[in-house]
């Protein structure tokens, strides 16, 4: 994992990044900021006046002094700061609280990575008012971050509630006080002194409290422009605007804290500072404010009548005060040290290919192919995505089953679209699971704009195929195995083979480039490939299944390939062995358990595969024979003596060689033990379901490995 990560944080144009006048966003970013394990290379860009920086890392874009042609300063805010990121290289790009900015940075910087800050209701701002200007700002950024739970559900107004997955919420935070002050009988307003923040109900309220309650004083931080409100009491008093330190210890000493605010407030760190510093805090239930504190006094209905009551329950009810207060001041409920990790954990997710649930296997994957329901399952002991699934469970990743041909097929018998159906199925699927990786096989019922629409929904997003069946344009039947590849080749990441890739490329000439196409052998199961042949008396010396397609499961009728030439030349010079051949001379393919039942009553297995032999390519009962240990012959150009060795396979040359071999190991039982053995302890070390499935999952998620 990447230790050091570079990170440009961008303010809100004109958001004061000042001791004296910081605003929310600001604490925000300076506070996270100096617990961030990352601060020596994050730098925070702002446009401010004054010179008192809350932190040393700011750099303030100058645009007071600066002529230019463009109509915005916001404009040019963003092509100034565009400017200062392309020399340095950044892993992440922040913005705060602005998707204008975020938009423009976006044509200005592509192939950024960025991130975005919620500090508000996305409603209200220019940007992301509209549903596809939500949309945007989902599809063109690594994770979107929101102050509160409120403000999430705003944005998601109108749009599926399962696209959150690409969404967090972390709280404004603080530093959890080390002690509980003795209070004062003091009560205090803090924020703008208007009625969008209750403070004509404080107005109202707090006068008649003061009359009623001589020996208490209240007080109010804050200020407003176009001031229409003010308190004449003897016991109150007008503090101003004060720098955020200043508030901290004043709230300190107060025993009651006020914010009836009528504005959906996104967060409220007024009332989560007031809670963590033990005072009995006054609320109303607004945008965010209840997701402050567990302890709040909170007014189900705004007015003077219930803020009343209430200051006059908390001043008369001595015990209830001190309860409020203590749990409050107990139970800090966002503390900056918790909330800082897991800021620094989005960053890491966002900049390493390897996420954090990757490293600890906690990945998540959906594996499409042809489960065979339609065929009862009699495929199960060859089936290549059942073995996956097997590995990919077995490496404790978590997996999800989709079965493309069943799910269209079923569909279809009830009158449905059923491939129409199926597109919003895996989209449906796709956004209450959020895989990791999507993996899929033998398929060509899965839309190109299906698989845009899942890497739209999650940037990390790896998307593989895989293919088990032969690649040679020599042979009539790959020609749609070679269309079925071509169709998503140039849309998935990573593309699996059972062949050689330089084979693929010489069938299809215009690939550009073989680095994302890769071998794999057909896996072994120990829980499929379960029997040891050799340590059984079979009956029969050879064996050998084929079919004419897996699904039809019966021979046609007057069909010949090359197999069926190649078979009736070797069983003329095989005279004295007992061979057991299907799909041949009229006898019928076996499947599932039958299958096993011949199997084992061999003592050997010839491994003929479809076509002309082709490096690397066999079908997949070579696992089959090899792994339930039976002697097994292959043609020697089919090249897999780069993995075994004559110890292990026997490979022949021609068909009179492969007689000869035969004849003489069916007549010397040690050596053909001794080799059988070899063999299946050999494929099992090299390419059990467990280790291809870490090969490909590794191998799809950019870590160095190989097959062998």
């Amino acid at each position: 994992m990447k230790k050091k990560i570079n990170i440009a944080t961008i303010l809100p144009y004109k958001e004061n990044y000042t001791f004296s006048q910081a605003s929310a966003a600001s604490l925000w970013v300076s506070e996270f900021f100096k617990n961030s394990k990352f601060k020596k290379d994050n730098y925070i860009f702002g446009y401010t006046s004054g010179l008192d920086y809350l932190t040393n890392n700011y750099i303030n874009i100058d645009l007071d002094t600066i002529k230019s042609k463009l109509s915005s300063k916001t404009n040019l805010y963003c092509e100034k700061i565009s400017k200062i990121i392309s020399k340095k290289k950044f892993d992440i790009i922040e913005i705060h609280n602005r998707p204008l900015i975020l938009k423009k940075l976006n044509l200005l910087l592509k192939d950024n990575k960025f991130i975005f800050y919620f500090h508000n209701d996305p409603l209200s701002m220019n940007g992301s008012k509209s549903v596809s200007e939500r949309l945007f700002i989902l599809n063109n950024t690594k994770k979107i971050i929101f102050v509160s739970k409120w403000v999430q559900k705003r944005f998601f107004l109108n749009i599926d509630p399962k696209l959150k997955n690409k969404t967090d919420v972390v709280y404004p935070s603080i530093i959890k006080p080390k002690r509980n002050f003795k209070k004062k009988k003091e009560i205090y307003f803090v924020g703008r002194l208007n009625e969008s923040k209750g403070y004509d109900l404080f107005k109202d309220t707090i006068i008649k409290i003061l009359n009623k309650n001589p020996k208490w004083s209240a007080f109010s931080i804050g200020d407003e422009k176009r001031r229409s409100i003010y308190i004449n009491h003897k016991n109150h008093f007008e503090l101003g605007f004060l720098k955020h330190h200043e508030v901290i210890y004043k709230l300190r000493y107060a025993e009651i804290v006020v914010i009836p605010s009528r504005w959906e407030e996104p967060f409220g760190r007024t009332a989560l500072e007031a809670a963590a510093n033990g005072c009995a805090t006054i609320t109303s239930d607004k945008g965010g404010l209840p997701e402050t504190s567990d302890h709040h006094y909170l007014l189900k209905k705004l007015d003077v009548n219930n803020l009343y009551r209430a200051l006059s329950k908390l001043i008369i009810n001595v015990r209830l005060r001190k309860k409020i207060q203590k749990k409050n001041f107990e139970n800090t409920k966002h503390v900056i040290n918790k909330n800082t990790k897991l800021i620094d954990q989005i960053r890491e997710e966002a900049v390493n290919k390897f996420k954090i649930n990757f490293l600890k296997n906690k990945i998540k994957i959906i594996n499409i192919y042809n489960l065979g329901q339609k065929l009862n399952h009699r495929l199960f002991n060859i089936s290549l995505g059942k073995k996956f699934t097997n590995g990919f469970i077995r490496n404790n990743y978590d997996v999800l089953e989709i079965s493309d041909r069943d799910y269209i097929r079923q569909k279809r018998f009830f009158l449905d679209n059923g491939k129409s159906s199926f597109k919003n199925y895996l989209t449906e699927t796709f956004k209450n699971y959020n895989p990791n990786l999507v993996f899929f096989g033998h398929t060509n019922n899965i839309d190109l704009d299906t698989l845009d629409t899942f890497k739209n929904l999650n940037k990390d997003l790896i998307i593989s195929q895989w293919n088990e069946d032969p690649i040679m344009k020599s042979l009539e039947y790959s020609n749609q195995n070679l269309s079925n590849i071509s169709k998503y080749l140039n849309i998935v990441d990573h593309t699996f083979l059972t062949t050689d890739p330089s084979i693929l490329k010489q069938n299809l000439p215009n690939i550009k480039n073989l680095k994302n196409i890769k071998f794999f052998f057909v896996p072994v199961d120990s829980n499929i490939e379960c029997y040891d042949v050799y340590n059984l008396k079979p009956k029969n010396d050879i064996f050998y299944a084929m079919s004419h397609g897996v699904n039809r499961g019966t021979l046609k009728d007057g069909k010949i390939d090359e197999r069926i030439i190649f078979l009736d030349k070797l069983s003329i010079k095989l005279q004295d062995i007992k061979y057991d051949f299907y799909g041949f001379k009229d006898q019928q393919p076996i499947w599932g358990n039958e299958f096993y039942n011949a199997l084992i009553n061999s003592k050997m297995a010839l491994n003929l595969s479809r076509g002309k032999p082709t490096k690397y390519y066999s079908s997949n009962r070579v696992a089959s024979v090899i792994g339930n240990g039976l002697l097994t012959f292959i043609d020697s150009k089919v090249q897999l003596q780069d993995f075994f060795s004559t110890k292990e396979i026997i490979f022949y040359d021609n068909i009179n060689d492969l007689a000869d071999k035969i004849k003489f190991y069916s007549k010397n039982d040690k050596e053909r033990i001794t080799i059988a053995k070899n063999g299946k302890k050999k494929y099992f070390k090299l390419f059990n379901e467990v280790r291809t499935t870490k090969y490909i999952v590794d191998t799809c998620f950019g870590k160095k490995t190989s097959l062998i």
